[in-house]
């Protein structure tokens, strides 16, 4: 796997990229393995941008903050990632359907120059995650008036 952007049309945007996925063989890989991590993988994540901060937004529902790591790497990108444990299976239970999914995610965002990445904020609050990254801010051209002299 590798990183990709999820949207040619956002170059902040990076994602895992499964090369395979959409072959019509990835049903089956998918039914021999425990596809523990389906939908949860790709969490869900809005990116909007204020006057003040860029403000990101994922539905982590089930998740603990424990969970979830919210890191700047090389710099500029945002790393949000974390675990959603499976429930443990007891001995006597007898399972008709398993829909909630579990697994690991991880994405990875790359911020722009104006991003205060020393103070970055993350909270949770139920089930969503909300890091909040500030902008500096924009420093008009200072203009400077010249006297024209002459006769």
């Amino acid at each position: 796997m590798s990183i990709v952007r999820s949207n040619v049309f956002d170059p902040f945007s990076l994602d895992l990229w499964d090369p395979f996925q959409g072959f019509p063989f990835d049903r089956l890989r998918s039914l021999s393995t425990t596809n523990e991590t389906g939908a949860f993988v790709n969490a869900r994540i809005d990116w909007k941008e204020t006057p003040e901060a860029h403000v990101f937004k994922a539905d982590l529902p089930g998740v603990k903050k424990e969970e979830v790591k919210v890191e700047v790497e090389e710099g500029r990108v945002l790393k949000i990632s974390g675990e959603r444990s499976r429930e443990k299976e007891e001995k006597n239970d007898k399972w008709h359907r398993v829909e909630r999914s579990s697994g690991k995610f991880l994405r990875r965002f790359r911020l722009p120059d104006n991003a205060k990445v020393d103070q970055v904020k993350a909270a949770m609050e139920n089930g969503v995650l909300t890091v909040t990254v500030p902008k500096e801010e924009v420093k008009k051209p200072e203009v400077k008036a010249i006297e024209v002299s002459g006769a």
